[in-house]
C-alpha cells in the first residue's frame, strides 16, 4: 500500500523539479531582458541631454537602415522620449512576469511539503 503514495511522491518530487527549472530559465531570460531594457532605456535618456541642449537649428538625422533623414529636434526628442516609456513598461511587465513565476514556484513548492507532511502523519 505504501509503494503508491512513494509512486506519487516521485512524481510530484519530478514534477516540482521541471518546474523549478523550466522557471529558472524563464527568470534568466527576464533578467537578461530588463538588463538590456535598462540599457536602452539609459542610451535613449542620455542621447536626449544632449540632444536638448544643442540650438534649435541645429541639422539633425535620422538613421533609417542605410540612409539618415533630416528632422526637426522636436521630432528627434519625441522619439528619444516615446523610446524611454516603451522600455520603461516593457521592463514593468517583464518584472510582473518574474513575481508571478517566483510566486509559483514557491506554491508548488509548499505543496509538496503538504504531500509530504500528511505522508508522516499516516
Amino acid at each position: 500500500m505504501a509503494a503508491p503514495v512513494d509512486l506519487e511522491l516521485k512524481k510530484a518530487f519530478t514534477e516540482l523539479q521541471a518546474k523549478v527549472m523550466d522557471t529558472q530559465q524563464k527568470m534568466k531570460l527576464a533578467d537578461l531582458q530588463i538588463e538590456q531594457l535598462s540599457k536602452t532605456k539609459k542610451h535613449a535618456h542620455l542621447t536626449d541631454t544632449e540632444v536638448m541642449m544643442l540650438v534649435d537649428e541645429t541639422r539633425m538625422y535620422e538613421g533609417v537602415g542605410r540612409m539618415f533623414i533630416l528632422q526637426p529636434k522636436g521630432v528627434i526628442h519625441n522619439q528619444l522620449l516615446e523610446k524611454q516609456r516603451i522600455a520603461e513598461e516593457k521592463i514593468k511587465e517583464l518584472e510582473q512576469k518574474k513575481s508571478y513565476l517566483e510566486r509559483s514556484v514557491k506554491e508548488a513548492e509548499d505543496n509538496i511539503r503538504e504531500m509530504l507532511m500528511a505522508r508522516r502523519a499516516q
